[in-house]
């Protein structure tokens, strides 16, 4: 089955910090704009950053432990491909974002492993973005 891009809006707190972040940061093209949101390719999907002057920087958020870290959620993110998961991690890493969870591999030696890293966008939005070395292992249980 192939799988259609999904569209995915977030508040924001300042969209030229969202530029710098998603378009900088994190390489995404920029597509349509208007005075209060942003489009972006985020990896053949549709992100759309709309400034909310009411978000906090500073979230709190729940946290559920998956294989001994605190997940925040809520959070959103990418599926890659190692090398272009890679690539990210490098990207984040040079740009000194700090991470919520340090680039690591879950489930080490079980079904679904895979790499995967957490971080913020400059408005607060949590992200994870994951890799497999065997995509059918995504949904494997």
């Amino acid at each position: 089955m192939m799988l259609r891009p999904f569209h995915l809006a977030v508040a924001v707190n300042n969209l030229e910090a969202a530029r710098g972040f998603y378009g900088g940061v994190l390489g995404c093209a920029e597509g349509r704009s208007a005075r209060d949101w942003v489009d972006f390719n985020f990896y053949g999907h549709q992100l759309v950053c709309h400034l909310d002057s009411g978000v906090a920087s500073d979230r709190t958020e729940l946290r559920n432990l998956v294989d001994g870290h605190g997940v925040p959620v809520p959070h959103f993110g990418l599926v890659l491909d190692m090398e272009a998961w890679n690539r990210v991690k490098q990207r984040l890493v040079e740009a000194g974002i700090e991470f919520v969870i340090e680039p690591t591999v879950r489930f080490k030696g079980k079904v679904g492993e895979q790499a995967t890293m957490f971080f913020r966008d400059p408005a607060g939005n949590n992200l994870e973005i994951k890799a497999f070395e065997q995509l059918d292992q995504l949904f494997a249980r």
